[in-house]
């Protein structure tokens, strides 16, 4: 049996949470306290010491994110509740343990659940808590760092450095401008989707790249794009217009 804490300041949702666990889970969660507020989300977990904490977002006074700097250690895992499709989400992808989007899906939470009893229990790393806040701070600048989740473990990398990105299955390649590839344990998509968009364009499905690397753009053999360091890639044919417009947009 999984214990876990719910923390959310709309009572609504928590009435909705416990009548889903009741009807679904009743035999793998277990609801053992709930919260309001971060504060009393923190009381509760030194009191209960649970396996899970559901925490929602957007909370008056002090937001979910806020939960991690009152520990040190966290012995347990941690599943965002959220209502809105915000950047955040894209963040929590790649460095939480797992998210659920309001109004919560039966469905969904049966998989978190099941998600976390094929996992080792034991402490979640803090490099994990550190990835996400950082991943929260890149926003849509090229300033700063992200944190590319490698099979080992994090790689934090200055998202300037990122010449461009390969899709590689399930998992991506990153090239970064001192020649090397990290190999990220998530798809193409979901890198697109936390890089900043102002910065990096798909020019392919295989492709994402970052346009201050971009050297030529040559249309008579086939569309590709020269990039700083001497790699040449193909443009998908429904890229053509939408890379030669922002490539242009600054021309003499």
């Amino acid at each position: 049996m999984i214990s876990c804490i719910i923390i959310d300041d709309e009572k609504r949702a928590i009435e909705t949470f416990r009548r889903i666990v009741s009807r679904y889970l009743s035999d793998r969660l277990e609801v053992i306290a709930e919260a309001s507020s971060v504060k009393e989300g923190v009381r509760a977990i030194l009191e209960f010491r649970p396996d899970m904490v559901f925490l929602d977002i957007e909370m008056p006074g002090e937001n979910g994110f806020r939960l991690f700097d009152y520990f040190d250690e966290m012995r347990f895992e941690v599943v965002f509740l959220t209502a809105f499709k915000s950047y955040a989400i894209d963040a929590i992808k790649y460095a939480a343990f797992d998210y659920l989007l309001k109004p919560l899906d039966p469905a969904e939470l049966q998989e978190v659940a099941g998600k976390y009893e094929k996992k080792s229990k034991g402490l979640q790393s803090k490099d994990r808590v550190h990835a996400l806040m950082a991943n929260l701070q890149a926003g849509s600048s090229l300033q700063g760092k992200v944190a590319l989740p490698t099979p080992g473990g994090f790689r934090m990398e200055n998202i300037s450095n990122i010449v461009y990105c390969e899709a590689n299955e399930n998992y991506s390649n990153i090239y970064t401008s001192s020649g090397e590839a990290i190999l990220v344990s998530r798809t193409l998509k979901i890198v697109e989707e936390l890089l900043p968009a102002d910065f990096f364009f798909r020019i392919h499905k295989s492709y994402l790249v970052n346009l201050n690397y971009v050297k030529e753009y040559n249309r008579s053999e086939g569309h590709k794009i020269l990039l700083e360091n001497g790699v040449e890639l193909e443009v998908a044919s429904r890229r053509h217009d939408e890379l030669l417009k922002t490539l242009t947009k600054n021309r003499l």
